[in-house]
């Protein structure tokens, strides 16, 4: 179901307890790369989850740069408001410390493009496996 209705039928509630038990769910799992929308780390039992079974790569972006990356797509609820520029402001200021605090690595995302983010991450994960 789009994400959008979601929202719509069941509210920003609904949206997170179906991500929590994704979450659940998909930890369950050994070898893969999870990506998680923004919000996920509203839930403290997500962000314990998250950070105990597996490595949480904060990927950094600032507002201005979410901002641009996200004007145009109308698939993001919490941005449908007259000032989306101050909601990913507020979001910012109120889930950075969240990742901060669940994150084995944070990468500054607003300068690297992809693939820079993969040779700087396997680098990280190098240097952490030696230890």
């Amino acid at each position: 179901m789009p994400i959008p209705t979601i929202f719509e039928i069941e509210g920003e509630e609904g949206f997170r307890r179906r991500e929590a038990q994704t979450i659940f769910e998909v930890t369950e799992a050994n070898d893969i790369v999870l990506a998680t929308g923004g919000g996920v780390v509203i839930n403290p039992d997500n962000r314990r989850r998250l950070h105990e079974t597996g490595w949480v790569v904060y990927l950094d972006v600032p507002p201005v740069l979410l901002y641009e990356r996200t004007r145009h797509d109308r698939n993001r609820p919490l941005l449908n408001v007259p000032d989306p520029m101050a909601r990913l402001e507020e979001l910012y200021a109120a889930r950075d410390p969240l990742y901060r605090e669940i994150a084995h690595i944070v990468v500054d995302g607003s300068h690297l493009v992809a693939s820079g983010i993969v040779q700087h991450l396997l680098r990280e994960f190098t240097r952490l496996c030696k230890q």
